[in-house]
């Protein structure tokens, strides 16, 4: 998915990202003249007016607006610039997807086998390491290539530069495939510096914000070499602790529960703010039908668990043509769960078909762009979400700030 093009905006976060930001800097919120645009497109009624009125007010950094893996509408995830560019735009909160090296360091990409897609690994002799060598499209059979950060050290790691995600499945050639894209524009902002996740500790308090690093399933087998899922566990925790950073500034996650629940037990004060990711979704959860929970939402409050995030669409249903709490985000509010959503901004553009993926609950209620403040609305005022991760954080910014969340 693209914005729009708004030259103007977009500068002046290149400006600030390539000039780097201060603590003081970045909470100067700019948050551009995408959410205007949003709001012009909203139907007429309550909450368009409120957006609107809100225009002249400076924006305020907020909690509620979680950056994931940056800003990825335009910048190459989990890069420097990405993390700066949405400390610029008001996220309060900025992810690092954490995934170790070959010599068990700690690094910020989605997933540990996603380098082919998201850096120039192919075009640099390290290429000799990948697991799956590029393969062109030929015969049928689609280009491939499978690249890890556990086949390489974190010095040859910090060697490469992040590119926008994506990867032309049909291409015949390797710079087809690196710079052909389905989803992204591969030459905005690009490259990208890449981020260890200590080094994404002291950029982003640097900026003033605060952490939710995600322990990524390894690709490999466990233990590896010699490193236990527990170690993997307790290393992201550590590196917290040795930079001094608070656990309250911190929510770690994971899909995996066994992660939650040994961060519950062994690292408590850490353990209090431990996101649950749900993926159940693809091991038969109707987020519609609270038998299919297991376990259900009072047996992971029981467990220690305080957060869990699903999709949006997991918390969000229709009824009568309009959207409204499912049946999911009832059950763990209920239960005393806190929920966080995401990924808004991520499935491409809402359009009369509906939103995608991240919306599929009710694409049947949506129409158009100036929806996706409807659906922050029903998230932050009838489910109660604590936050929203966001592609471009400014659109959730600029309604939290508006709304006066926190």
């Amino acid at each position: 998915m693209r914005l729009p093009l708004l030259p103007a905006s977009l500068a002046a976060v290149a400006l600030a990202t390539m000039a780097g930001l201060t603590a003081a800097q970045a909470e100067t919120v700019s948050v551009g003249p995408r959410p205007a645009y949003l709001i012009d497109k909203m139907k007429d009624g309550e909450l368009k007016d409120k957006l609107k009125a809100c225009a002249s007010q400076p924006v305020k950094k907020t909690l509620f607006s979680i950056a994931h893996r940056g800003a990825p509408l335009e910048f190459p995830e989990h890069s420097a610039e990405g993390y700066r560019a949405a400390a610029t735009m008001g996220a309060g909160i900025i992810e690092c997807d954490v995934t170790f090296t070959k010599d068990k360091q700690l690094v910020c990409r989605h997933a540990q086998d996603d380098l082919a897609t998201s850096t120039n690994i192919l075009a640099t002799d390290l290429a000799s390491k990948c697991a799956v060598p590029f393969t062109p499209a030929a015969n049928g059979e689609k280009a491939k290539a499978t690249c890890r950060t556990s086949e390489l050290t974190l010095e040859e790691f910090k060697s490469l530069s992040a590119k926008m995600d994506g990867g032309d499945s049909k291409a015949a050639t390797l710079d087809a495939y690196m710079n052909g894209s389905p989803r992204w524009r591969t030459d905005l902002y690009s490259p990208g510096t890449l981020m260890t996740h200590k080094a994404s500790i002291e950029l982003i308090k640097s900026l003033g914000g605060k952490f939710t690093p995600e322990l990524k399933s390894p690709e490999v087998e466990m233990p590896f070499d010699g490193m236990s899922q527990e170690d993997y566990a307790q290393m992201l925790i550590d590196e917290y602790k040795q930079a001094g950073i608070p656990a309250s500034d911190v929510w770690a996650q994971s899909f995996n529960l066994d992660d939650i629940l040994y961060w519950v037990k062994n690292e408590p004060e850490f353990g209090k703010q431990a996101v649950y990711l749900d993926g159940r979704y693809s091991a038969g959860l109707d987020p519609m039908k609270p038998e299919t929970f297991t376990p259900s939402m009072q047996e992971l409050k029981d467990m220690g668990v305080s957060y869990i995030a699903p999709p949006i669409w997991m918390l969000l249903t229709v009824e009568d043509g309009k959207i409204v709490p499912s049946a999911y985000a009832k059950e763990a509010k209920a239960a005393g769960l806190k929920t966080i959503a995401w990924s808004l901004e991520r499935s491409g553009p809402i359009t009369q078909k509906g939103g995608g993926w991240y919306y599929q609950s009710i694409n049947s209620a949506l129409s158009g762009e100036g929806d996706l403040y409807e659906i922050v609305d029903v998230l932050a005022q009838d489910v109660g979400v604590s936050g929203i991760f966001s592609d471009w954080p400014a659109t959730v910014s600029y309604y939290a700030s508006c709304m006066g969340l926190d």
